[in-house]
Parts: structure tokens; C-alpha cells; sequence
């Protein structure tokens, strides 16, 4: 998902007025401001009854893990040689009907699920994800309404418009499953987003069970990921989805434990992988796409179409219906070791200048995430762009489905091209982060967010594709700002005074969930500029053919990178300070001096006298001896003389240890680089050298963009006004883009 408030409808907006913000934060290294008091907690559910069997679930403050996984978890690596791409858990057979009138589906579900534990089980538990849409009472708009905040670009629903998922029957062969609502999070009693069934038959060590359920799910008005306008329908988390069972071994687990989490206000979606065939009825006009491979021709019936699609080694299915889409764009991409991809762009007419765009953007993707984390393995892939009004659903990822951003016009260096392609590659890399690599995103975001979040803005630099702020005026006039994409990224995420750990669980964060997208990118970055770029992407495939299909926990990237890279240390001070930690990075060059060492007055022994060096007398022997130097050095550079220079720089130190390289540059063209690695609050170096500084710099690589200002990372001798009017000036074309975008909003 695209965090909204920053990238989506306002996208443009937020962005420029982010980094106009952190030009001023750049300039004067003040503290971040805005960030939103924590939300109080919920009155607590009553405490539910045990499970039958005693099987404990997952605590509500789960957060990233710090044991690596079991080498034989989740069935072992993938090899190739299994009959499956995913070791299969579970498999949904689905008959869905779409009423469009009245935004609802009808479906008869059968859920076969094994057992992969070695003792057995006599209740599960199973995820109503639209319930979180049913009223105020539910975990989700109770935590939106105790923050005053809003989910992405704010849209409400309205009375009316509300969603649930009704279960109308459970059984287990003959015998009827009864169901209790649980709340796992200590969510209010009234959410109803996890029902637990307790089974007539408990499911033996190894043994599958089929569930047969009849359910009713009312789509809400589009909101937050899923819902309807108009005639247009994005159907997502709208079936009774089983809850993970993980084993000792598995991400910190050291017993059987379940993992089924409320739906929270930011938190999304974690499943075992499995398969799917499902069978979607609607009005024969509509257009309709899905997760999955479609099987032959869609079926009429009393002027209703059934489609077929099938698909596994997926963990989530979700589709869409509209009587006003396009002719859907059709086109076909393949890589190695992937088989022929069938790409299809499905779009509303008045966003017909987005399709081309939005497909090229999607085969671009399919590009580089195989060449450089490893093949695509479906045969399908559909985006979605939703219609004017329905923004909400856009920038929402399902497996081989998501959905992107529609503009009216699309023109070359302009803003909107760049959002477009943006949220188009960044919701495909969910379909490998959130997707192939199945991480669970209630308690570890940051492997889902924050490493796509990067591995986007990895592609966008590779492309050398720039931020374009212009809007058609401004670029008409001939101002055309741009910007370099990690160094916008930079901008978003609190760097002053950073709250949250990028490895905190989705929900209880006190700056929200932005800075898993930002500060994830921007601390990945930094150690890709640490460790180098090559043994990083060859320690990111690794990370995906180990991990693809298995549910990697953030221990077990930690571990990845650091045997592959070959740069332990490195990538664990890395982890300890900014992933399990959050820790602000603050070095600076607090002064900066370089004096010619003159001779000085006072008295000294000359044989058995002593001779007093007068003031006046060395006044006129140093301009004599400078005289004599210009003339046998007639083409020396301003900074140099008879005299030697001592130059001083003092750096101080404001947050954590990081690596760092002083350059300091001399009149005389000469260089010294120098190591400041010490755990130390200053520093102070000096050298005697024949020429006078010119300028100090730390980080002349820019290796640590989490640095709170990275103007005071330097200084120099003479006053140097250069970047003081360039960030004026870029400030001036943000703030005028600013107005204009808000203008037309």
C-alpha cells in the first residue's frame, strides 16, 4: 500500500510541502514538529474463553523478531524440485456473487486447511477484515477516531455506506461450527474482525479439515483499501481468511502459537500461502479482473457472467467489477527463468491517458525486481486504476493484482508522470515483498513498506528518472525543479527527533506509520552506501531465494545481509541503532580554522645574549619575506606563502556512532582524509601544512542520509552564499507549485 498522505490524490501537495519543510529543517536544524499524540488505549474486550486445545496467540505488541528462523521453517528453503511453488496450507474454493446495486457479494466458501503442527488442533482462528467497516466500534475507526487522525487522504464513510461480513453457516462435515469474536489486540468488545471457530472434530497432527461456509459481505463506500463507487467495486479482504498457524521456529515462535491480529487502523495482512478457485458471478456488462489466471470464457447466464480463476502459491485473492471501464490494454512480457506474462491494464475512460504509462511502468517492474531479486513466477499480472472519486482504492496491492493512480493527463516531467510510475512500481514491488516473500505485516512492516519503499527508489535511481515538481505553468515560464528521488525520500522521515523504530509493529507507533515507508528507505540505503552497492543486491537475492515463499522474519534479513555481504559488523550496528532501535544520527563540523604561524615576539637566547624580538621589526621581515616569495612564486595560489598554515576542525557528535571520513581541502590543491569512527561527543584535527584550508567536509560521499542537516556536515574558510540561494530558490518553485496544486484540489 502507498502511504496515501503523502503519495496519493494530495500526493504532490504533501510531498513539495514536505521537503519545503525540510529545507527550513536543513537550514536551521530545528525539531520536528507535527507529530501526533499517542492515541490512549481502548477499553479492553472482555477476555475470551480458551481455545479448546490451548494453543496461544500472538502477543498484541508483536513486534520485529530477533531470533533467526529455524533452518527447516516453513518446510525449508524452496529448491525448485518441490511439486509446488509454496508448500500449500490451506485452499479456498469460492463462489462469489456481485449485486451492484446494492455493493454486495454473496459467496459459498470451502476452506481446506492442514495442520502442518505436530499436535492437534481443535479451534482456529479465521480474519472478517470487513467487519473493521461495520461502525465506529471497531478497532479500526476506534484507533482513527482516538488519534483525530484520518486513514490516507481522509475520506469518511457516511450513513449508509458502512461494510460487514455476515456469517450465515459454518459446518465441519454434518456438524454445525460455532463461532465466538475474539480479540487478540485487546481491541473494544465491539470489533468483530477475528472470529474463532471451536472445531467438532479436532484436526489431527498432519491432517487437513474442510470448512463449508455461507457468508454475505456488504462492500463499504471506498475508504481504506476496498469498497464502491458508483459502479465500480475493488473487492479485497471480503472473505472469512484463516488465521497463521506458526510452529517452533518460526519467526520467535517457541510453541504452536496463532498469529491473527485485529485489523487496525494502519496495519494490513499476513496468510499462509495456498491456493485458489474462484468462481466470480456479476452483470454481463461489467468488466471484471482478478487475482490469478482466468480458465476459458466466462459462462452467461440470465444476463450474468461467471468467471473462473485459478491460482496458486498465493496467500490472498481479491478482484474488481465496473460497468464503466475501457477496453482493457492486453500486453505480454517475459524474462528469465519466468514464464510468458499476460499484463493487463484495466482503466476508467476518463483516465485513458494513464493506461500506456501505467503498463509500461508495470513490464519496467517486472524488468528490474527479476533481474535483481529474482524471477516472477505467476503468468498473469492486472492493474487497476480506479475511477475520479474512487482515489481511495488506488495504491493497494493484492498477489498479481493491485491498483495504481489514474490522472487525466499524463505529459513528460511533470509531477503527475512521476506519481503515476511511482505508485505503479511501487505497488508491483509488494507483489515480491508483501507477496512472494509473505512477511507478516501487522508486526514486522518494516520487511514489507520499508524494504519495497527502498527497492522502488533503487529502480527510480537506476532509471535516472528525477522528482519533476513543475507544473505545465511553471515549466512554461521555465522553472523546472527536480529532485533525486532518496533524497526527497530523506525529507518525509523524522530525522531530528525520531519516535518509533522502523521494526515496531504497525499500530502502536507514535508518529504513524510513515516512517517505516520513509526512514526504512532512507537507513537501507545508507547501508547500501556502507557496505556497497553490488554485495547489497547480491545479498538481496539471496534474501529472496532463501525466503520467497516462506515468511522471513526481520532477524532473518539481518542474517542475509550479513553473511552475504561479508560486513557483519556493519549490518548489525546498523540493525541494533535503526531497525530493533530507532537513533538519531547527528554529526557535525562545529568549527573550522586555519592560521598562518607567524614568527612571534618575546626574547631568545642567541649564543650567550638574549635578543628580544620586537613586534615592529617582525612586521617588517614578514612583509619582506612575502615580497621575496611572490616574486620567486609568481602563479602561487591565494592561500599559500612563506608561512605554514595551522588549520583546526572540530567535529561534535549529537546522536549515534556512525562512520565517518573528514575532508579537509588546502589552497594548494593537496587533500587529507581522515577516520572518525570513535564512540565520542568531539573531535578535534589538526594539521601543519604549507597552504591554508579551504573547506572542511564530513560525509563527502553522502553515505548517512539520516542525518539530521546534512548544511552543517561542512564549512569553509571564506563565506559561501552558493547553498543558501539554491535551496531559495528551490523553496520558492515548491512553495508556488504548492499553492498552485492546493488551488485545484
Amino acid at each position: 500500500m502507498r502511504l496515501g498522505s503523502t503519495f496519493l490524490r494530495t500526493g504532490a501537495a504533501a510531498v513539495l510541502l514536505a521537503a519545503g519543510v525540510a529545507v527550513t529543517a536543513d537550514l536551521l536544524a530545528g525539531p520536528d514538529a507535527g507529530a501526533p499524540a499517542p492515541a490512549p488505549a481502548p477499553a479492553p474486550a472482555a477476555a475470551p474463553a480458551p481455545s479448546l486445545d490451548g494453543i496461544a496467540l500472538a502477543a498484541p505488541n508483536a513486534a520485529a523478531v530477533l531470533v533467526p528462523s529455524a533452518p527447516n521453517a516453513w518446510g525449508g528453503a524452496r529448491t525448485g524440485l518441490e511439486p509446488t511453488l509454496s508448500d500449500r496450507v490451506v485452499h479456498y474454493d469460492i463462489d462469489a456473487t456481485l449485486d451492484p446495486v446494492k455493493h454486495t457479494v454473496t459467496g459459498r466458501e470451502k476452506l481446506t486447511w492442514r495442520n502442518r503442527s505436530s499436535v492437534p488442533v481443535k479451534s482456529v482462528y479465521v480474519h472478517l477484515y470487513m467487519n473493521a467497516f461495520e461502525g465506529e466500534g471497531s478497532t479500526f475507526f476506534t484507533e482513527k477516531r482516538l488519534r483525530e487522525g484520518a486513514f490516507r487522504s481522509g475520506v469518511d464513510i457516511r450513513s449508509g455506506e458502512w461494510g460487514h461480513i455476515a456469517l450465515r453457516t459454518v459446518t465441519q462435515g454434518d456438524a454445525t461450527v460455532p463461532w465466538t469474536f475474539v480479540h487478540p489486540d485487546n481491541g473494544p468488545a465491539t470489533d468483530h474482525t477475528v472470529v474463532r471457530f471451536d472445531l467438532p472434530t479436532a484436526v489431527a497432527p498432519g491432517a487437513s479439515t474442510l470448512l463449508d461456509i455461507d457468508f454475505h459481505t456488504q462492500l463499504p463506500r471506498v475508504m481504506a483499501r476496498t469498497g464502491y463507487f458508483g459502479s465500480f467495486h475493488l473487492v479485497g479482504q471480503w472473505f472469512p481468511k484463516i488465521g497463521v498457524l506458526e510452529l517452533p521456529g518460526e519467526r520467535g515462535a517457541t510453541a504452536p502459537r496463532w498469529n491473527a491480529h485485529e485489523m487496525h487502523l494502519n496495519s494490513e495482512f499476513y496468510a499462509d500461502f495456498g491456493s485458489f478457485d474462484v468462481r466470480l458471478t456479476a452483470p454481463k456488462e461489467y468488466t471484471v479482473g482478478a487475482t490469478g489466471e482466468p480458465q476459458g470464457a466466462p459462462v452467461e447466464k440470465n444476463g450474468m457472467l461467471t468467471h473462473r480463476y485459478v491460482q496458486g502459491d498465493v496467500h490472498d485473492f481479491a478482484w474488481t467489477a465496473d460497468k464503466r471501464s475501457a477496453r482493457p490494454m492486453v500486453e505480454t512480457w517475459t524474462g528469465p527463468g519466468s514464464p510468458n506474462v499476460t499484463v493487463t491494464v484495466l482503466y476508467p475512460p476518463e483516465y485513458a491517458a494513464s493506461a500506456a504509462p501505467a503498463m509500461k511502468a508495470a513490464k519496467d517492474s517486472l524488468t528490474y525486481f527479476s533481474n535483481t531479486l529474482g524471477p516472477y513466477p505467476y503468468k498473469t499480472l492486472t492493474v487497476v486504476i480506479p475511477p475520479h472519486n474512487a482515489e481511495e482504492a488506488g495504491g493497494m496491492e493484492y498477489p498479481t493484482f493491485f491498483t495504481a493512480e489514474g490522472y487525466a493527463r499524463v505529459e513528460p516531467d511533470l509531477m503527475n508522470q512521476y506519481m503515476l510510475d511511482f505508485v505503479t512500481i511501487h505497488e508491483f514491488g509488494h507483489g515480491y515483498f508483501y507477496g512472494l516473500l509473505a512477511n507478516n505485516e501487522f508486526e514486522e512492516p518494516v520487511l514489507d513498506e520499508g524494504l519495497n519503499e527502498y527497492w522502488d527508489l533503487r529502480m527510480i535511481r537506476e532509471r535516472g528518472q528525477k522528482i519533476h515538481a513543475a507544473s505545465p505553468f511553471m515549466r512554461k515560464i521555465g522553472i523546472t525543479p527536480s529532485f533525486d528521488a532518496f533524497a526527497a525520500e530523506r525529507t518525509g522521515t523524522p530525522r531530528n527527533d525520531p519516535a518509533d523504530a522502523p521494526g515496531q509493529n504497525a499500530y502502536d507507533r507514535l508518529q504513524d506509520i510513515g516512517p517505516v515507508y520513509s526512514r526504512t528507505a532512507t537507513l537501507m540505503r545508507d547501508l547500501e552506501a556502507r557496505v556497497g552497492k553490488e554485495p547489497m543486491e547480491r545479498a538481496f537475492k539471496e534474501y529472496y531465494r532463501r525466503w520467497k515463499f516462506r515468511h522471513p522474519s526481520t532477524a532473518d534479513l539481518r542474517e542475509t545481509l550479513a553473511e552475504v555481504t561479508g560486513q557483519r559488523a556493519a549490518v548489525e550496528a546498523v540493525f541494533a541503532q535503526q531497525v530493533y532501535a530507532v537513533t538519531r544520527v547527528d554529526d557535525r563540523v562545529a568549527e573550522l580554522t586555519s592560521r598562518e604561524q607567524l614568527p612571534l615576539p618575546g626574547t631568545r637566547q642567541a649564543g650567550s645574549n638574549w635578543v628580544e624580538d620586537k613586534q615592529d621589526d617582525i612586521d617588517k621581515r614578514v612583509e619582506k619575506e612575502r615580497e621575496a616569495w611572490k616574486k620567486a612564486n609568481p602563479k602561487a595560489k591565494e592561500g599559500t606563502g612563506p608561512y605554514p598554515f595551522r588549520t583546526e576542525v572540530l567535529v561534535r557528535r549529537y546522536g549515534a556512532a556512525v562512520p565517518q571520513l573528514l575532508t579537509v581541502k588546502f589552497a594548494d590543491g593537496s587533500v587529507e582524509n581522515v577516520r572518525w569512527d570513535a564512540s565520542e561527543s568531539w573531535h578535534k584535527f589538526s594539521w601543519t601544512k604549507p597552504a591554508k584550508a579551504v573547506s572542511a567536509e564530513l560525509d563527502p560521499q553522502r553515505l548517512h542520509y539520516l542525518d539530521v542537516n546534512k548544511l552543517d556536515d561542512s564549512r569553509t574558510i571564506k563565506a559561501d552564499a552558493s547553498a543558501s540561494r539554491r535551496w531559495g530558490m528551490d523553496a520558492s518553485a515548491f512553495i508556488e507549485y504548492l499553492l498552485t496544486l492546493i488551488a485545484t484540489v
